[in-house]
This record gives structure tokens, C-alpha cells and sequence, in this order.
């Protein structure tokens, strides 16, 4: 049994596990009950389980609690059902979402990359974008609502 101290979406929280080395993706959801980060291929390929842990973007899935010491922000935590995100506003205005579980990684890597970039080209977007898969191929539209929450930041 192994017990960690984490700083999840602003709040202190203690978990206890078997295993030290158990996936974030696992604790999140399992323990603590968050369910924007998915499992998606178990390999940090596919981007579905993406984190930020201090301001970075993170596959959850192939992180182990183990090594997490910082502050952890999940898609529940970027913003607000009263104040969302830029971003998640600019998904459901460009109805950028079909199946939706890819949005998770696709707005988390989005975010960290408007931190990084707050002005990107398109083309910025979608090397960025590059590694989180979509199935469902509403990739024009994602790429749309990150430009919209972009030039949204820019008239802040």
C-alpha cells in the first residue's frame, strides 16, 4: 500500500493504492472520481488521458503516481460550468466534439499550448495536435475552436 498527497484541480486530496506505480489516469478516475481524462490506448500515443501537471501537458495513462509531485489539472478543473475555458467554450461553439473522447486530450494539449503560444498559427495547431488521435475526423473543426479560443485571448 502506498500513500500520495496530490494537488488535484486547486484541491489537497490523499489517495491510498496497492501499487505506487499505478497510473495517474487510474487514480483520477478510479479514486477521485474524474472522468475527463479516458483511457484510450494505455501507451501515452493516443492523448485521452492528457493532464497538466504544473501547466504541462501529460499522458496520464503512462505516468505513475509514483513520480507526480506537482499541481494536476484535469479537463474538470480548466474551467467552470459557470466559467468555462476559452477553449471549452470555443469546442462547443464549433461543435468540434462527435463522439467526444478525444476532446479531453485535444483541449488539454490545446491549453498548454495557447499557455506556451497564446497567438498560433493554424499550422502551430495542428503540429501541436499532431500525436492526440481523433476517430471520429473532426479535425477541421478542432482545429477551428482552438483558433477561435486564440483570437479570443487575443481581444482580452
Amino acid at each position: 500500500m502506498a500513500t500520495a498527497s496530490l494537488n488535484v484541480n486547486g484541491k489537497s486530496v490523499s489517495v491510498t493504492v496497492d501499487d505506487p506505480d499505478t497510473p495517474l489516469l487510474y487514480v483520477l478516475r478510479n479514486e477521485l472520481g474524474f472522468h475527463g481524462p479516458r483511457f484510450g490506448c494505455g501507451l501515452g500515443q493516443c492523448g485521452a488521458c492528457t493532464v497538466h501537471i504544473d501547466g504541462t501537458a501529460t499522458r496520464s495513462c503512462v505516468t505513475p503516481l509514483s513520480t507526480v509531485s506537482g499541481r494536476i489539472v484535469t479537463l474538470e478543473g480548466l474551467g467552470t460550468d459557470t466559467k468555462p475555458h476559452p477553449l471549452q467554450t470555443a469546442f462547443i461553439e464549433e461543435q468540434a466534439a462527435q463522439c467526444g473522447y478525444c476532446i479531453n486530450g485535444m483541449i488539454m494539449q490545446s491549453a498548454d499550448l495557447l499557455a506556451r503560444n497564446p497567438k498560433p498559427s493554424e499550422q502551430d495547431v495542428k503540429t501541436e495536435l499532431a500525436n492526440n488521435l481523433c476517430r471520429c475526423g473532426t479535425h477541421l473543426r478542432i482545429v477551428r475552436a482552438v483558433m477561435r479560443a486564440a483570437a479570443g485571448s487575443r481581444r482580452r
